[in-house]
């Protein structure tokens, strides 16, 4: 990331004369497919029996470092800038290893990056930080981040200035818990409202719900009339649900009345059409602060939709129009794979 410059280097020394010195640095070992990491870290002192292992990692020598009072060593500066980029559910330990710390998920919820407080961030000089894609469901313990400053040693300044970037509004990086709502599903549509087919979507919808930890206060049917659906919602709203999903008559059949129940049942805000497939005829609506989602057809042929990608953001209390849902399109597009691996795939990754 920046051009090669001289490092403070006080004295090189035979590695054959190291005995009783102190690293400087952590001196790392490589056993391909087997380990990565430090064979001696910062601050060990050299005994003899040091010595062979050091030579068999090609360190014939050893540098002591004295730092100028505008430098700063590799893992120092990785505590400032680990320090600035955790926001709110972000867990680290002050014990860097050859410049790096790792960021853990602090809790179980929604891994939020502010992508151009991190573009920034890395475009300072000599530091670097790598995330999981935004928007990522992540487990308590989970890495979610790592930092590292790049040198051994650096300057204070570009450390202060990145950390100053990463900083800005709560850090960088950050994990929001999901909330716990009651839902209310409204199954549409006139052919399952008079029995002559089964009902397949309220269990799908139910289980979905179910995994990202709330649950389903009441499930209702509706034919396709915009007025009993739009008392079905009402019924919903009174029996204190948080939030609405609505499936069925999402469509450009003019049997298709969902959306106009919605406006009907007193949506003022509403977003029908997302940039993603499946599952561009998506809607977002609100009355007042509870969330309506209608999910089209799509959501009983396909295993992952749109509705994947939005659910856990609404329940992570984002609140999502029309820039969120036209945001998805760069990444939107699932590959349909025979053997669905999502969230393991790069559906919905380049939000």
């Amino acid at each position: 990331m920046t051009a090669e410059r001289e490092v403070a280097v006080l004295k090189k020394i035979d590695v054959k004369d190291a005995v009783g010195t102190r690293l400087a640095h952590d001196i790392t070992e490589i056993r391909p497919g087997e380990f990565k990491g430090p064979a001696f870290t910062k601050g060990h002192e050299v005994c003899s029996e040091d010595i062979c292992r050091l030579q068999k990692l090609g360190k014939n020598h050893l540098y002591l470092i004295d730092l100028e009072e505008d430098e700063i060593h590799e893992n120092q500066a990785a505590s400032i800038l680990a320090a600035a980029l955790a926001g709110e559910g972000i867990a680290w330990e002050n014990q860097p290893k050859e410049g790096k710390i790792g960021l853990h998920a602090a809790f179980d919820g929604l891994l939020k990056v502010d992508a151009a407080a991190l573009a920034a961030f890395n475009m300072v000089d000599e530091v670097m930080c790598a995330t999981l894609h935004s928007h990522t469901l992540v487990k308590k313990g989970e890495l979610v981040a790592a930092t590292r400053a790049i040198p051994l040693v650096m300057k204070r300044a570009p450390v202060e200035r990145a950390a100053a970037v990463a900083a800005q509004n709560g850090g960088a990086v950050r994990v929001a818990a999901l909330k716990k709502v009651r839902a209310g599903i409204v199954v549409t549509g006139s052919e399952v409202f008079n029995g002559l087919i089964e009902d397949k979507f309220a269990p799908i919808l139910s289980a979905k719900i179910a995994d990202l930890g709330s649950q389903v206060a009441g499930v209702s049917l509706a034919p396709d009339n915009e007025t009993r659906i739009a008392e079905a919602i009402a019924d919903h709203l009174d029996n204190g649900c948080d939030l609405l999903i609505l499936s069925g008559g999402m469509s450009v059949d003019p049997d298709d009345v969902t959306r106009k129940a919605i406006r009907k049942a007193g949506a003022q805000e509403v977003h029908y059409g997302a940039a993603a497939l499946p599952g561009a005829m998506f809607l977002t609506a609100y009355i007042g602060d509870t969330p309506l989602l209608g999910v089209p057809a799509c959501g009983l042929h396909h295993r992952t939709t749109v509705l994947d990608l939005i659910l856990p953001r609404i329940l992570a209390g984002e609140r999502i129009g029309k820039k969120e849902l036209a945001f998805i399109g760069h990444g939107g597009l699932c590959r349909d794979c025979a053997e669905c691996s999502y969230p393991h795939c790069p559906f919905g990754k380049g939000m």
